[in-house]
Protein backbone atom coordinates (compact mmCIF):
# COMPACT_ATOMS: atom_id res chain seq x y z
CA UNK A 1 0.00 0.00 0.00
CA UNK A 2 1.42 3.38 -1.04
CA UNK A 3 1.48 6.42 1.24
CA UNK A 4 0.16 9.74 -0.04
CA UNK A 5 1.02 12.84 1.97
CA UNK A 6 -1.42 15.70 1.39
CA UNK A 7 -1.11 19.38 2.32
CA UNK A 8 -4.01 21.71 3.19
CA UNK A 9 -4.84 25.10 1.71
CA UNK A 10 -6.25 28.39 2.93
CA UNK A 11 -8.81 28.19 5.72
CA UNK A 12 -6.94 25.61 7.82
CA UNK A 13 -5.24 28.23 10.04
CA UNK A 14 -5.96 28.48 13.78
CA UNK A 15 -4.59 30.55 16.71
CA UNK A 16 -1.50 29.00 18.30
CA UNK A 17 -0.60 27.02 15.18
CA UNK A 18 2.99 25.78 15.14
CA UNK A 19 3.78 26.73 18.74
CA UNK A 20 4.17 23.08 19.77
CA UNK A 21 6.67 22.54 16.92
CA UNK A 22 8.68 25.58 18.01
CA UNK A 23 8.77 24.46 21.65
CA UNK A 24 9.59 20.80 20.99
CA UNK A 25 12.12 20.98 18.16
CA UNK A 26 15.34 22.97 17.75
CA UNK A 27 15.10 22.40 13.96
CA UNK A 28 11.60 23.92 13.94
CA UNK A 29 12.85 26.87 16.01
CA UNK A 30 15.62 27.54 13.46
CA UNK A 31 13.14 27.46 10.58
CA UNK A 32 10.65 29.81 12.27
CA UNK A 33 13.49 32.28 12.99
CA UNK A 34 14.57 32.02 9.34
CA UNK A 35 10.97 32.60 8.19
CA UNK A 36 10.74 35.80 10.26
CA UNK A 37 13.95 37.01 8.58
CA UNK A 38 12.76 36.14 5.05
CA UNK A 39 9.35 37.82 5.51
CA UNK A 40 10.81 40.78 7.46
CA UNK A 41 8.10 40.59 10.12
CA UNK A 42 7.49 38.17 12.98
CA UNK A 43 5.02 35.71 11.50
CA UNK A 44 5.92 33.29 14.30
CA UNK A 45 4.55 35.72 16.92
CA UNK A 46 1.28 36.07 14.99
CA UNK A 47 0.98 32.29 14.54
CA UNK A 48 1.67 31.51 18.21
CA UNK A 49 -0.04 34.46 19.95
CA UNK A 50 -2.31 36.14 17.38
CA UNK A 51 -6.11 36.03 17.19
CA UNK A 52 -8.24 34.44 14.47
CA UNK A 53 -8.56 37.90 12.91
CA UNK A 54 -4.78 38.40 12.94
CA UNK A 55 -4.35 35.10 11.09
CA UNK A 56 -6.81 36.19 8.39
CA UNK A 57 -4.50 38.98 7.18
CA UNK A 58 -3.45 38.31 3.60
CA UNK A 59 0.26 38.54 4.36
CA UNK A 60 -0.15 36.01 7.20
CA UNK A 61 -2.66 33.29 6.20
CA UNK A 62 -0.91 31.59 3.31
CA UNK A 63 2.66 31.77 4.70
CA UNK A 64 1.40 30.54 8.11
CA UNK A 65 -0.22 27.40 6.67
CA UNK A 66 2.82 26.77 4.48
CA UNK A 67 5.17 27.09 7.48
CA UNK A 68 3.13 24.83 9.73
CA UNK A 69 2.98 22.13 7.02
CA UNK A 70 6.56 22.28 5.76
CA UNK A 71 8.23 22.60 9.17
CA UNK A 72 6.21 19.64 10.47
CA UNK A 73 7.31 17.53 7.47
CA UNK A 74 10.94 18.53 8.06
CA UNK A 75 11.04 17.83 11.81
CA UNK A 76 9.48 14.34 11.76
CA UNK A 77 12.47 13.08 9.77
CA UNK A 78 12.08 9.54 8.42
CA UNK A 79 8.35 9.52 9.24
CA UNK A 80 7.85 11.78 6.23
CA UNK A 81 8.33 9.05 3.62
CA UNK A 82 5.87 9.66 0.78
CA UNK A 83 5.36 7.57 -2.32
CA UNK A 84 3.43 10.54 -3.69
CA UNK A 85 2.33 14.02 -2.57
CA UNK A 86 -0.36 16.57 -3.40
CA UNK A 87 -1.55 19.86 -1.97
CA UNK A 88 -4.88 21.69 -2.15
CA UNK A 89 -4.34 25.10 -3.80
CA UNK A 90 -1.74 26.84 -1.60
CA UNK A 91 -0.89 23.35 -0.26
CA UNK A 92 0.71 22.51 -3.61
CA UNK A 93 3.60 24.84 -2.69
CA UNK A 94 3.94 23.10 0.69
CA UNK A 95 3.98 19.71 -1.06
CA UNK A 96 6.64 20.84 -3.55
CA UNK A 97 8.83 22.19 -0.75
CA UNK A 98 8.41 19.16 1.52
CA UNK A 99 9.28 16.87 -1.41
CA UNK A 100 12.44 18.86 -2.15
CA UNK A 101 11.42 20.50 -5.46
CA UNK A 102 11.65 23.97 -3.87
CA UNK A 103 14.00 25.12 -1.13
CA UNK A 104 12.42 26.31 2.12
CA UNK A 105 13.46 29.90 1.34
CA UNK A 106 12.16 29.88 -2.24
CA UNK A 107 8.93 28.10 -1.28
CA UNK A 108 8.15 30.65 1.45
CA UNK A 109 9.07 33.59 -0.77
CA UNK A 110 6.78 32.33 -3.59
CA UNK A 111 3.89 31.74 -1.17
CA UNK A 112 4.24 35.28 0.20
CA UNK A 113 4.36 36.76 -3.30
CA UNK A 114 1.35 34.63 -4.26
CA UNK A 115 -0.67 35.92 -1.29
CA UNK A 116 0.11 39.57 -2.08
CA UNK A 117 -0.55 39.13 -5.82
CA UNK A 118 -3.92 37.49 -5.09
CA UNK A 119 -4.85 40.31 -2.73
CA UNK A 120 -4.01 42.90 -5.40
CA UNK A 121 -6.08 40.99 -7.99
CA UNK A 122 -9.04 40.88 -5.56
CA UNK A 123 -8.86 44.66 -5.13
CA UNK A 124 -8.70 45.15 -8.90
CA UNK A 125 -11.67 42.82 -9.64
CA UNK A 126 -14.20 42.66 -6.78
CA UNK A 127 -15.50 39.09 -6.93
CA UNK A 128 -16.43 36.10 -4.81
CA UNK A 129 -16.96 32.32 -4.54
CA UNK A 130 -19.81 29.98 -3.59
CA UNK A 131 -20.02 26.38 -2.36
CA UNK A 132 -22.39 24.10 -4.27
CA UNK A 133 -23.38 20.81 -2.66
CA UNK A 134 -25.42 17.94 -4.04
CA UNK A 135 -25.14 18.29 -7.82
CA UNK A 136 -23.19 16.46 -10.53
CA UNK A 137 -20.03 18.22 -11.78
CA UNK A 138 -21.34 18.32 -15.35
CA UNK A 139 -24.54 20.13 -14.37
CA UNK A 140 -22.61 22.77 -12.39
CA UNK A 141 -20.25 23.24 -15.35
CA UNK A 142 -23.19 23.67 -17.76
CA UNK A 143 -24.88 26.28 -15.55
CA UNK A 144 -21.62 28.24 -15.22
CA UNK A 145 -21.17 28.22 -19.01
CA UNK A 146 -24.75 29.44 -19.55
CA UNK A 147 -24.13 32.72 -17.66
CA UNK A 148 -22.76 35.78 -19.49
CA UNK A 149 -20.68 36.88 -16.50
CA UNK A 150 -17.38 35.28 -15.39
CA UNK A 151 -18.40 32.15 -13.41
CA UNK A 152 -16.32 28.96 -13.37
CA UNK A 153 -15.80 25.84 -11.23
CA UNK A 154 -12.86 26.67 -8.94
CA UNK A 155 -12.49 23.70 -6.57
CA UNK A 156 -13.63 20.14 -7.24
CA UNK A 157 -13.35 19.33 -3.53
CA UNK A 158 -15.03 15.94 -3.32
CA UNK A 159 -17.89 14.04 -4.95
CA UNK A 160 -20.96 16.29 -4.92
CA UNK A 161 -19.11 19.35 -3.62
CA UNK A 162 -17.83 22.07 -5.94
CA UNK A 163 -16.83 25.66 -5.23
CA UNK A 164 -17.54 28.14 -8.03
CA UNK A 165 -15.75 31.44 -8.57
CA UNK A 166 -16.65 34.65 -10.42
CA UNK A 167 -18.09 38.14 -10.43
CA UNK A 168 -20.64 39.05 -7.75
CA UNK A 169 -23.46 39.24 -10.34
CA UNK A 170 -22.41 35.96 -11.96
CA UNK A 171 -22.24 34.10 -8.65
CA UNK A 172 -25.67 35.42 -7.62
CA UNK A 173 -27.16 34.24 -10.93
CA UNK A 174 -25.47 30.83 -10.63
CA UNK A 175 -26.72 30.32 -7.07
CA UNK A 176 -30.33 30.95 -8.19
CA UNK A 177 -30.07 28.59 -11.17
CA UNK A 178 -28.28 25.85 -9.20
CA UNK A 179 -30.90 25.98 -6.44
CA UNK A 180 -33.59 25.58 -9.10
CA UNK A 181 -31.71 22.50 -10.37
CA UNK A 182 -31.85 20.94 -6.91
CA UNK A 183 -28.58 21.87 -5.18
CA UNK A 184 -28.79 20.87 -1.50
CA UNK A 185 -26.79 23.98 -0.64
CA UNK A 186 -25.60 26.92 -2.72
CA UNK A 187 -24.12 29.66 -0.61
CA UNK A 188 -21.58 32.45 -0.93
CA UNK A 189 -18.30 32.04 0.93
CA UNK A 190 -16.70 34.77 3.07
CA UNK A 191 -13.73 35.28 0.73
CA UNK A 192 -12.23 38.39 -0.80
CA UNK A 193 -12.13 37.30 -4.43
CA UNK A 194 -12.66 34.78 -7.21
CA UNK A 195 -9.70 32.45 -6.66
CA UNK A 196 -8.85 29.90 -9.38
CA UNK A 197 -10.74 31.85 -12.03
CA UNK A 198 -9.83 34.12 -14.99
CA UNK A 199 -10.23 37.08 -12.61
CA UNK A 200 -6.90 36.03 -11.02
CA UNK A 201 -5.04 36.68 -14.30
CA UNK A 202 -3.20 39.78 -12.93
CA UNK A 203 -1.93 37.63 -10.03
CA UNK A 204 -0.93 34.81 -12.39
CA UNK A 205 1.13 37.24 -14.50
CA UNK A 206 2.93 38.62 -11.44
CA UNK A 207 3.60 35.21 -9.96
CA UNK A 208 4.72 33.71 -13.29
CA UNK A 209 7.78 35.98 -13.26
CA UNK A 210 8.78 34.84 -9.75
CA UNK A 211 8.13 31.15 -10.52
CA UNK A 212 10.16 31.35 -13.73
CA UNK A 213 13.10 32.73 -11.73
CA UNK A 214 12.86 30.22 -8.84
CA UNK A 215 15.08 27.12 -9.04
CA UNK A 216 12.93 23.95 -9.16
CA UNK A 217 14.58 20.56 -8.79
CA UNK A 218 13.21 17.04 -9.30
CA UNK A 219 11.01 16.13 -6.29
CA UNK A 220 11.71 13.02 -4.21
CA UNK A 221 8.43 11.47 -5.44
CA UNK A 222 5.67 12.34 -7.94
CA UNK A 223 3.50 15.36 -7.12
CA UNK A 224 -0.11 15.23 -8.30
CA UNK A 225 -0.85 18.80 -9.36
CA UNK A 226 -4.07 20.80 -9.11
CA UNK A 227 -4.14 21.95 -12.73
CA UNK A 228 -4.39 18.48 -14.29
CA UNK A 229 -4.66 16.03 -11.31
CA UNK A 230 -1.75 14.04 -12.75
CA UNK A 231 1.60 12.98 -11.24
CA UNK A 232 4.69 14.94 -12.24
CA UNK A 233 8.42 14.85 -11.59
CA UNK A 234 9.49 16.85 -14.68
CA UNK A 235 10.53 20.29 -13.47
CA UNK A 236 9.32 22.09 -16.60
CA UNK A 237 5.83 20.62 -16.28
CA UNK A 238 5.75 21.32 -12.52
CA UNK A 239 6.62 24.97 -13.18
CA UNK A 240 3.98 25.26 -15.92
CA UNK A 241 1.29 23.79 -13.63
CA UNK A 242 1.98 26.03 -10.64
CA UNK A 243 1.78 29.09 -12.91
CA UNK A 244 -1.53 27.81 -14.34
CA UNK A 245 -2.89 27.03 -10.88
CA UNK A 246 -4.05 30.56 -10.04
CA UNK A 247 -6.51 30.76 -12.92
CA UNK A 248 -7.47 27.10 -13.31
CA UNK A 249 -9.58 24.90 -11.02
CA UNK A 250 -8.24 22.79 -8.17
CA UNK A 251 -9.04 19.25 -9.35
CA UNK A 252 -8.89 17.68 -5.90
CA UNK A 253 -11.52 14.96 -6.43
CA UNK A 254 -9.75 13.85 -9.60
CA UNK A 255 -6.35 14.03 -7.85
CA UNK A 256 -7.49 11.71 -5.04
CA UNK A 257 -9.08 9.33 -7.56
CA UNK A 258 -5.82 9.20 -9.54
CA UNK A 259 -3.76 8.59 -6.41
CA UNK A 260 -6.03 5.65 -5.53
CA UNK A 261 -5.73 4.31 -9.04
CA UNK A 262 -1.94 4.47 -8.68
CA UNK A 263 -1.93 2.46 -5.44
CA UNK A 264 -2.40 4.96 -2.58
CA UNK A 265 -4.22 3.49 0.40
CA UNK A 266 -2.98 5.68 3.24
CA UNK A 267 -3.50 9.45 3.12
CA UNK A 268 -1.57 11.46 5.71
CA UNK A 269 -2.49 15.14 6.11
CA UNK A 270 0.50 17.36 6.86
CA UNK A 271 -0.35 20.70 8.46
CA UNK A 272 -3.18 22.39 10.32
CA UNK A 273 -6.68 20.91 10.45
CA UNK A 274 -8.31 17.77 9.08
CA UNK A 275 -10.25 19.10 6.09
CA UNK A 276 -8.45 17.00 3.48
CA UNK A 277 -8.98 13.78 5.45
CA UNK A 278 -12.74 14.37 5.26
CA UNK A 279 -12.62 15.14 1.54
CA UNK A 280 -10.52 12.02 0.80
CA UNK A 281 -12.92 9.80 2.79
CA UNK A 282 -15.87 11.10 0.76
CA UNK A 283 -14.07 10.25 -2.49
CA UNK A 284 -13.27 6.71 -1.28
CA UNK A 285 -14.56 5.30 2.00
CA UNK A 286 -11.86 2.63 2.02
CA UNK A 287 -9.08 5.20 2.41
CA UNK A 288 -7.07 5.17 5.61
CA UNK A 289 -6.72 8.80 6.68
CA UNK A 290 -4.65 10.34 9.47
CA UNK A 291 -2.65 13.41 10.48
CA UNK A 292 1.12 13.66 10.69
CA UNK A 293 2.17 14.81 14.16
CA UNK A 294 5.28 15.45 16.24
CA UNK A 295 4.74 12.10 17.98
CA UNK A 296 5.53 10.40 14.65
CA UNK A 297 9.21 11.34 14.98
Amino acid sequence: MKRAFVFPGQGAQYPGMGKDLFEQSSKAKELFVLADQILEYSISDIMFEGSEEDLKQTKVTQPAIFLHSVILAKVVGASFNPNMVAGHSLGEFSALTAAGALSFEDGLSLVYQRAMAMQAACEMNPSTMAAIIGLENELVEQICQSIDEVVVPANYNTIGQIVISGSHIGIDQAIELLKEKGARRALKLPVGGAFHSPLMEPAREKLATAITAAPITTPSCPIYQNADALPHTDTGKIRENIVAQLTSPVRWTQTVQNMFKDGAGEFIEVGPGKVLQGLVKKVNREAQVMSLSMSDK
